[in-house]
């Protein structure tokens, strides 16, 4: 029987929390960052996109738990998170000097790709103030054990940033499942990140303690296997053959070596071009494997964040609904919309979601 049970809705302030960093995205447009003269700007980042995604489209009540250095780049991530309803009062403002030796605010450039030419992305991220955050810059005891929080979402990219955040994430997530917050965790495994602090070998060391605590595990082929050292028959060397057998023996293998796991989840994307990709997802609960509808031929914008739209969509399907099959097509359609839109977060709204898993077409709306 399915027994992920999240903590009463009066009971808490707060739906979801995020914990990560949030960055300052600089997009070209349909140009090049190598060639830019101008750049328009959003807010973005692995585990904040969960949460605004759950707020903007799903109307979740919201909040980050990230840190930004106290300058106008600061303020002005601020006001772009304030623009999307979530919750600022939980940000961790840090003094800094005026050329970022004490901390600043992370930048990534980010363009978008088309056709035979992928996307591109180019962070500037070092020494951020929210790598350098400890878990009492956000007092947890307070967050989950006198406001309530029914969900956690975090991942593996803030992990990635520093020994610090490997620590900070740990000791929160700790905090989190104490006062029966539910977790959730993207494992996003970047080997560029892990570069600095141990590579593959710190990666697993940190996730295989954070997945102890995990009760919805988010993550594709690779993410299992570098994070957690999970192997399944089918990978090729690069672990990019993995067809939808091996998908599911790779969940089922996590679920027995992981028993806390109640849900694991992962995308199911072919690149058939930057602008053209297969889409779909599968979903492991209750010992059965559940999967999305397929979106053939799904026509992308801008693929940043889609995997963040899935597991928004994902987590509001199990909250709302409690059945997974539900859950993963929330998160597939949802993930598929966001895809078709500019910027890492997601413009669709929770009715348009589920025409798509409906069926609807892409007719006028009149």
């Amino acid at each position: 029987m399915f027994d992920l049970k999240f903590k009463d809705k009066e009971s808490c302030a707060f739906d979801a929390v995020s914990l990560g960093e949030v960055m300052l995205r600089l997009d070209p447009g349909e140009g090049r960052i190598r060639t830019a003269r101008e750049f328009r700007v959003w807010e973005g980042g692995g585990e904040y996109n969960v949460v605004r995604g759950l707020r903007k489209c799903f109307g979740m009540k919201t909040a980050v738990l990230t840190a930004f250095a106290e300058n106008e780049v600061g303020k002005l991530l601020c006001d772009l998170i304030m623009q999307g309803g979530v919750d600022t009062s939980l940000i961790k403002w840090m003094k800094t000097d005026g050329i970022g030796r004490v901390c600043r605010n992370g930048l990534n450039f980010t363009e978008r790709g088309f056709g035979i030419r992928g996307a591109v992305g180019c962070s500037d991220r070092a020494n951020t103030a929210i790598s350098k955050a400890v878990p009492s810059d956000f007092d947890p005891e307070y967050l989950f054990g006198k406001l309530g929080v029914r969900l956690l979402h975090t991942g593996g990219i803030y992990a990635a940033l520093s020994e610090t955040s490997c620590k900070t994430v740990i000791d929160v997530i700790k905090v989190a499942k104490k006062y029966g917050t539910v977790v959730s965790y993207d494992l996003n495994y970047r080997p560029s990140m892990w570069s600095a602090i141990g590579g593959r070998e710190k990666a697993r060391e940190v996730n295989k303690e954070i997945a102890k605590y995990v009760d919805i595990m988010i993550g594709n082929e690779e993410d299992f296997t570098a994070c957690l050292g999970l192997e399944v028959e089918g990978n090729d060397k690069d672990l990019k053959s993995l067809n939808l057998e091996g998908y599911e023996k790779m969940v089922k293998k996590a679920a027995e070596v992981y028993p806390n796991f109640k849900v694991i989840a992962t995308t199911l994307r072919t690149v058939k071009t930057a602008s053209v990709n297969d889409w779909s997802a599968i979903c492991y609960a209750d010992g059965k494997v559940y999967k999305a509808k397929d979106y053939k031929d799904l026509d992308i914008l801008d693929r940043v964040g889609g995997g963040d739209s899935f597991a928004s969509g994902l987590i509001f399907g199990l909250m709302e609904t409690g059945d997974p099959e539900t859950a993963v097509n929330y998160g597939a359609a949802h993930g598929a919309l966001a895809m078709t839109t500019p910027g890492d977060t997601s413009m669709a709204d929770r009715a348009e979601v589920e025409r798509i898993m409906g069926g609807a077409g892409a007719r006028v709306v009149r």
